[in-house]
């Protein structure tokens, strides 16, 4: 049997406070909001309680926040990504941020399992004048605890929609300046290949 979730996570700005307003529908779901550094930046735990997924599996997260508001999401632990029969399991994450938002998106690794057949989507629609920092880290098996990764896919997709003028060699957007990096793996061979592409 196959998990289907959706949670939508909107930050919103209430009386100088960030407040994170989510409904979700399946196994994910959003914590009690912590506000250890004061009121307006709005903590939050991401939670998946079956702790990883399988083939057939797929998670949705939409996260919005409006101008004025500052958000920071992580996970209690890592996404696993464990050994499918067929179909892949598939993440998605889309980000947007109005001008003056703020999103700290620091979920722990993915962990992929060998004989997985994994899709880890990123989407981050930002305003020139938002402010975001994130990661997306992949780990393949477990080598220290005996479960190297021999086999198996990953296709990890980070998109930010105009970072580079409408093409990967183009200049970098107001407030998007930098280095745009891609990282492609192919991971159906052991040992894994990985090319490692960058723009200026």
């Amino acid at each position: 049997m196959s998990w289907h979730a959706q949670l939508r996570l909107d930050y919103r700005l209430e009386a100088g406070k960030t407040v994170a307003r989510h409904s979700h529908n399946g196994p994910l779901r959003i914590l009690q909001s912590l506000y250890p550094e004061g009121d307006a930046i709005c903590h939050n735990v991401l939670v998946h309680p079956p702790g990883g997924l399988v083939g057939g599996d797929a998670l949705e997260l939409e996260i919005t926040a409006e101008p004025g508001t500052h958000g920071l999401i992580t996970t209690p632990g890592a996404t696993r990504f464990y050994r499918s029969a067929g179909e892949p399991a598939v993440q998605r994450t889309r980000i947007t941020l109005a001008a003056q938002a703020r999103v700290e998106w620091l979920p722990l690794e993915a962990i992929c399992y060998t004989q997985c057949l994994a899709e880890n989507h990123l989407t981050l629609n930002l305003d020139p004048e938002a402010e975001f920092i994130g990661r997306d880290v992949t780990a393949l098996g477990l080598p220290l605890a005996g479960q190297p990764f021999e086999t198996g896919s990953l296709l990890q997709h980070i998109e930010v929609p105009g970072a580079c003028g409408g093409a990967c060699h183009g200049p970098a957007a107001p407030g998007l300046d930098g280095l745009v990096r891609a990282l492609l793996a192919d991971v159906s061979a052991k040992p894994a290949h990985l090319v490692d592409l960058r723009q200026s």
